[in-house]
């Protein structure tokens, strides 16, 4: 049956139906009950897509965002990353749901002890910074953070590691830009951050890759608040472009700490496979002792050891946030891709659904084709043809074909690979082929959650999503091919190349 066009739904309630099966809405912030005690490890969002910069179509852009809600005047600390913690990006190249390659960033901060003399004594200073910041290495910095990668082949833990080097000189240790204080600390934050591109050489990859870490702003829009109290959004007609602004941005004025590489595709999949899946971790050793009376230092106080814990975990965003109950957040956070199977009734029987009918009375506004075989195939196992590799566990990873080409930004579809779809377009290269930060992923899967692969799958089940998806199973019918939230993701700021992510929020607005 489908809902006639007059039909009035509250949009943000929709946008978060997409969750209840496995889909992505937004950055993934505060998601489980372990991680809001450890920000610095929190993961956001994790970008996997071919680069679109001119001159480097053969290149697959890996964006890891930790430390998220970061806002601009948090000093005098601003928002260093843990040196205790282990951040990783994995990537799986032949369907086995296990990491084949991982790429280990771990953080040194050192701090300088700048200090003044007053009258006769020796003072440190309280700040970070002594004065103005333009150059790597800056003088005037009082807390220097530097960083390493190393590249494992294999199981994570046992496989084969190697140092990641700067192409210029060979070093294994790479300088991290201090978070953008102001522009009285510094100038032009963007010339500063740009010396902090590297070109870099990875083992076993016979071609140049680059390296940027640090802060740049948030480049996902979300109505994080409106959508978490009980999706508190005005009514409107859920066809309305008008619509699409109509809510507020709230990380439109927050920064997050970037992990970006960018790596040649060949050094990435295995092969004639040309699909590869990408997710990111986060861990923390298994012992902290905290030392009641600490010698002068950074952070002094803090002493680690132990095997490393896996406690943060992102492929699709906010899996974990809506779709994973309550009990099992932390063990989600706590696994691999290859043991997802014990979450598959999150995906096949979501609850969301049923909750945001219960609060907003909307009855029967989500598909009937239980279990939700479209989705499962859309987000565990990657789309037949599209991005799913010949030889598949279903697992929730970011899954990019790499033969599939970049997409230019200005003819890029915001919808993806659903806009491309009704539009008759050439943009396949866009979510859940991977993920661009122009795709607006919430109105993508909205399309996908309230069925509308359903409706294209029709009677005949042309699309391999089985003879339960079908248009008769989907309430909305063609309108779930127009649902939106609102706001809209594709007028955030953008760079025209790596890192793509925009100069962040400075101190001083």
């Amino acid at each position: 049956m489908h809902a006639p066009q007059t039909m009035r739904l509250r949009p943000l309630a929709l946008a978060a139906l997409l969750l209840a099966a496995g889909a992505a809405q937004a950055s993934s912030h505060r998601e489980a009950p372990f991680i809001t005690t450890v920000p610095k490890v929190d993961a956001s969002d994790f970008y996997l897509f071919m680069s679109y910069e001119p001159g480097r179509s053969d290149y697959v852009t890996l964006i890891a965002n930790y430390l998220p809600l970061q806002d601009a005047y948090g000093g005098p600390n601003y928002f260093s990353l843990d040196p205790h913690a282990l951040y990783e990006i994995h990537i799986d190249n032949n369907g086995d749901a296990k990491e084949d390659i991982s790429f280990q960033f771990r953080f040194k901060n050192t701090l300088k002890g700048t200090a003044l003399t007053i009258g006769d004594k020796s003072v440190a200073i309280p700040l970070i910074q002594s004065g103005p910041v333009s150059e790597v290495k800056a003088a005037s910095l009082n807390l220097n953070e530097s960083f390493t990668v190393d590249v494992v082949r294999g199981d994570r833990r046992a496989g084969g590691r190697q140092s990641v080097t700067n192409a210029n000189g060979g070093g294994a240790s790479f300088d991290k830009p201090v978070d953008n204080i102001g522009v009285k600390t510094i100038a032009d934050y963007a010339a500063y951050a740009a010396k902090h591109v590297y070109g870099v050489n990875i083992p076993g990859c016979g071609q140049p890759a680059k390296l940027f870490v640090g802060q740049r702003k948030d480049p996902f829009a979300v109505n994080l608040g409106t959508i978490f109290d009980l999706v508190n959004a005005p009514v409107g007609v859920i066809t309305d472009p008008s619509l699409i602004n109509a809510g507020t941005n709230d990380l439109a004025y927050k920064n997050v700490t970037t992990l970006a590489l960018e790596v040649h595709k060949s050094c990435l999949t295995a092969g004639n496979e040309t699909v590869i899946g990408g997710w990111t971790t986060a861990s923390l050793r298994q012992a902290r002792l905290l030392d009641p009376s600490p010698k002068p230092g950074h952070q002094a106080n803090d002493k680690a050891g132990g095997a490393w814990v896996q406690v943060s975990r992102l492929g699709m965003p906010l899996v974990n946030e809506v779709v994973i109950g309550l009990p099992d957040k932390d063990r989600f956070n706590a696994s691999k891709p290859r043991d997802d199977a014990q979450f598959a009734n999150y995906v096949t029987h979501p609850t969301l659904p049923a909750l945001i009918a219960t609060v907003l009375n909307l009855p029967g506004t989500a598909p009937t084709n239980l279990p939700r075989n479209d989705l499962v195939t859309t987000f565990l196992t990657g789309i037949k043809g599209v991005n799913q590799p010949a030889n598949v566990v279903a697992s929730e990873e970011l899954r990019l074909n790499t033969a599939i080409p970049a997409v230019p930004f200005a003819q890029q579809n915001r919808l993806g690979i659903v806009g491309n779809l009704l539009a008759g377009g050439n943009d396949n290269a866009g979510y859940p082929n991977g993920r661009r930060p122009k795709d607006d992923v919430v109105d993508i899967s909205l399309v996908a959650v309230m069925g509308g692969l359903c409706v294209a799958n029709g009677d005949n089940d042309a699309l391999k999503f089985g003879a339960a998806c079908k248009p008769s199973a989907v309430p909305l019918g063609a309108t779930a091919f127009k649902l939106h939230d609102a706001v809209d993701q594709a007028t955030l700021p953008l760079l025209s190349g790596f890192p793509y992510l925009s100069t962040p929020i400075g101190g001083t607005r």
